[in-house]
């Protein structure tokens, strides 16, 4: 029956009596199945009123958090030849444990004693140097030692002038007066001589004043002579008084070459003692190099040049390590577009491969088997597979990560944003739009009024 009209007959007629009336009968199924479809429409409406937390998800990898903590490898600083290892792939080393030692290549560094006689050259060097400042000082005090004998030269030369100006004064006066005597001597000869021709003086008087003569002559000469003498040695010492500043001008000029000449020697022994001191601090250094140490306490993860006898470069990598402490990250790649969504210290929900999860994006409180972190640090710059990179730690507080997690293990990343209305967030993905971006606006600071001026 379609039952259009309010009019019914099936209180006065029994429908079970006529086979058409229960073929056009609706079955029990029918109705149930109505009930059920409008049940569950009715479920569902309900399920879209639900709280729905958006999430930006993203694939990751296990990292550490600090960067000195990741996988690593260890380089040869110098060239060489392996010789022998002492731990193998996978063992736990300590800080400063030797891994491998190398022996020399260069033939430039073959010598065995090359440490200790480079140490002798520049103790060879540092003894030279000490001479040229004995060198030096000598000549400083022979320097002094010719300009003091040159004031003392000056002063005795000095005197020497004044002295030979007196002799002169007197030797002078000495002329003078041998000037005199040759005079009246020759005026007594001839008055002898005219008495004598008279004949009133006898040939011994005049022949003893002829002697007379002769010796005041002779004095007056050697006078004169001696005056002479007297004059030029006046000269000479004058002139030696002049000519002495430049003789020992020469000497102490050729001893100050003689020490500047020592003194460049000098610097030039340093500036060699230097080179050489260089250089025996670099092969003691070098000679540190022979032995690979640990860096830290890591593990041995793998030998790059495990042959005995095989060469390394400078720089070459020998072999990687782990290190043995480490604080777990995850490194996320976020889309340019949902970047602006995530902030340093904002929840990010993990699931780690290799550990099941029962997983509702939406919501997190009834997911299980994950993890909680927080970011804490964002690259402002993006990567080469054009998304940026984001760091995520544990979060203090929350369930401890795996302890069996290693570097490099897989993540699934979910960063949670805010809740929205279920429907909201399907009409949201069905039109391709981000997740909401808003932030709560800060309190208005309440505004300051002008202080009302005083009236006058």
């Amino acid at each position: 029956m379609l039952n259009i009209s309010s009019n019914t007959i099936n209180q006065r007629v029994e429908l079970e009596r006529f086979q058409s009336f229960q073929k056009t009968a609706l079955s029990r199924a029918n109705r149930m199945f109505t009930r059920w479809l409008l049940f569950t429409m009715a479920a569902i409406l309900a399920i879209l009123f639900l709280p729905w937390t958006q999430n930006v998800q993203s694939k990751g990898k296990i990292t550490t958090l600090q960067p000195g903590q990741r996988p690593q490898t260890i380089q040869s600083t110098i060239a060489g030849r392996i010789e022998h290892w002492y731990v193998r792939e996978g063992q736990l080393v300590r800080k400063g444990d030797t891994i491998v030692y190398l022996s020399e290549v260069k033939a430039d560094y073959f010598d065995p004693e090359l440490v200790p006689r480079s140490a002798r050259q520049v103790t060879a060097k540092e003894q030279a140097i000490t001479a040229y400042e004995s060198k030096v000082e000598a000549l400083s005090s022979q320097i002094d030692a010719m300009e003091a004998e040159l004031a003392y030269k000056q002063q005795q030369l000095t005197n020497k002038v004044q002295q030979m100006g007196f002799k002169l004064a007197s030797d002078s006066a000495e002329l003078v007066q041998a000037y005199v005597q040759d005079s009246i001597a020759a005026r007594q000869f001839e008055r002898t001589r005219e008495l004598f021709g008279l004949g009133n003086k006898s040939r011994t008087e005049m022949e003893d004043k002829r002697a007379k003569m002769q010796e005041a002559s002779a004095k007056y000469a050697s006078a004169r002579n001696k005056l002479e003498s007297t004059r030029n040695e006046l000269e000479n010492a004058r002139l030696a008084l002049v000519s002495l500043p430049y003789e020992y001008n020469q000497k102490i000029a050729k001893a100050e070459s003689d020490k500047y000449s020592t003194l460049s020697a000098k610097y030039d022994a340093e500036g060699s003692a230097n080179k050489l001191r260089i250089e025996a601090a670099n092969y003691q250094q070098r000679s540190r190099f022979y032995f690979i140490l640990a860096p830290q306490d890591c593990y041995i993860t793998k030998a790059i040049k495990p042959g005995i006898g095989e060469t390394v470069k400078e720089g070459e990598e020998v072999v990687t390590i782990m290190p043995a402490d480490y604080e777990l990250a995850v490194e996320l790649y976020i889309r340019p577009m949902d970047l602006p969504l995530i902030s340093y210290g904002q929840e990010v929900r993990f699931i780690f491969d290799g550990w099941p999860a029962f997983v509702f994006s939406g919501w997190p409180g009834q997911s299980f088997g994950t993890y909680q972190g927080e970011v804490v640090a964002m690259d402002n710059e993006i990567s080469a597979n054009g998304r940026y990179r984001v760091l995520a730690a544990p979060k203090a507080g929350t369930k401890t990560w795996p302890a069996a997690l290693r570097v490099g293990s897989g993540a699934q990343g979910i960063a949670l944003l805010h809740n929205v209305p279920l429907w909201y967030e399907a009409w949201r993905r069905l039109n391709g739009f981000p997740p909401d971006y808003y932030r709560e606006a800060a309190e208005e600071t309440p505004k300051m009024k002008a202080p009302v001026k005083s009236v006058k």
